[in-house]
């Protein structure tokens, strides 16, 4: 037979004809099959009528806490303004500003942060650099902004997640108004900053003039991606953005 079936498409496709002297065989090992089937079902209904003789108790309640809503506790409202807002300050008076020092760590004890910040500068396609994913506990500041404990907003980002593992920034959007950072700087300093607010912005509308805005206080603005992660693009559709002022320091 002529023509071109693609993919395997053609005459191979056609059962062979029946092995006659085989339909016995193949009768009797059906029934087998079923029979091993219903022994199986019936086990399994033994063991989920006494899990714990088998070891199958229940183990959601052996979730850690931090997996848990707690009751009677309401959730922070994320802020929400305009693009062109300030950003949000916390309810305590600043503290002045330092002078200028590269920042070594960040430590959010709240959410069991304790990572190392390394700098980063701006991409080909003029975005900011994030750091490596291989690292997934590292932290970047973009070295083109203020230093943490510096008059002004400094910019520090880090991966929710990787393809295999969550990231340093995973529980960010667990932090709430009132909550410190401190941020361990080269000069022997720890600058120790209030959360003031928490946004998740659209990467479509990002609020660039609350982010990298000029600010009289030292300002620390720590981004994230959020919303839903589009597999058509490989991206994350938000950003969480924590806003955090300067409220203390001291000598580490």
């Amino acid at each position: 037979m002529s023509g071109h079936y693609p993919y395997g498409g053609g005459p191979a496709d056609v059962p062979p004809p029946q092995d006659k002297g085989s339909t016995a065989l193949r009768a009797a090992l059906i029934l087998a099959a079923v029979a091993g089937v219903v022994t199986v079902v019936a086990g399994l209904l033994i063991v989920f009528r006494s899990p714990d003789e088998y070891g199958l108790e229940n183990k959601r309640d052996a979730l850690e806490l931090s997996s848990q809503q707690k009751p009677g506790q309401p959730e922070q409202a994320m802020f929400q303004a305009a693009p062109d807002v300030p950003p949000p300050l916390p309810e305590i008076t600043a503290a002045p500003a330092m002078l200028p020092s590269t920042p070594k760590r960040i430590v959010i004890k709240k959410l069991g942060i304790n990572a190392p910040i390394s700098q980063v500068g701006l991409a080909r396609d003029g975005t900011i650099q994030v750091p490596p994913s291989e690292n997934p506990n590292l932290v970047g500041w973009y070295r083109s902004m203020s230093a943490p404990g510096q008059a002004g907003p400094a910019v520090l980002l880090g991966h929710k997640d990787t393809r295999t593992r969550p990231a340093v920034f995973n529980r960010l959007p667990e932090i709430r108004n009132g909550d410190t950072i401190e941020v361990k700087r080269q000069d022997g300093t720890t600058a120790v900053f209030t959360v003031g607010g928490v946004e998740q912005a659209s990467k479509k509308t990002f609020p660039t003039e609350r982010v990298y805005g000029p600010q009289d206080n030292a300002q620390l603005h720590l981004i994230t991606c959020g919303g839903t992660y589009d597999r058509r693009t490989g991206h994350y559709t938000d950003n969480v953005i924590v806003y955090a002022t300067m409220t203390s320091s001291y000598r580490s």
